[in-house]
């Protein structure tokens, strides 16, 4: 039984109506509605923990999903999971996929910049390797830059870091 049936609380179940009735009344194709159902499925589970679950229903919604805008947003989902999961590399790899199809996800840049900066470079100095953690401290700063631009007043850490470590310009 799809998850848009089995949500147990009345929000959910309220959301679950509105979208099953919009579903039907705005004109798509059904593999529109197909995908949709799939990535509204994929966030319910997401949201619960079940990350197993989101990920066999976004990846399900990918393949009748054409529009470029809402097919970033299930690799966004994607990217994130994997994030959760400690696989930082496929991760980072879904967030680039994400923004090849949508350059507009700040959320996108800022995770990984913290996936460069957090995970990689701090691993590198742990591992004394000072020139690599500083590399991907510049990548980090980068995609930063690439976050703070498109939503100027956010990720004002990542801002002031940036301004603290002169790779703000």
């Amino acid at each position: 039984m799809p998850r848009s049936r089995i949500n147990g609380n009345f929000i959910d179940k309220t959301s679950s109506i509105v979208a099953n009735i919009l579903l039907r009344i705005i004109p798509t194709t059904s593999g529109e509605k197909k995908a949709f159902t799939y990535y509204r499925d994929g966030m319910s589970a997401q949201s619960e923990g079940n990350y197993a679950e989101a990920l066999q229903n976004y990846y399900e919604a990918t393949r009748p999903e054409i529009d470029p805008y809402d097919r970033s947003y299930i690799l966004y989902n994607i990217g994130l999971i994997h994030t959760s999961n400690g696989e930082h590399t496929k991760a980072l790899e879904y967030y680039f996929r994400a923004l090849e199809r949508n350059p507009f996800l700040p959320q996108a840049f800022n995770n990984m910049a913290v996936i460069c900066h957090y995970v990689r470079g701090e691993q590198a100095i742990l591992q004394g390797d000072s020139a690599i953690a500083e590399a991907w401290f510049d990548q980090a700063a980068e995609y930063w830059k690439q976050a703070i631009a498109l939503t100027p007043g956010n990720y004002i850490e990542a801002h002031n870091w940036l301004k603290i470590t002169r790779r703000f310009e």
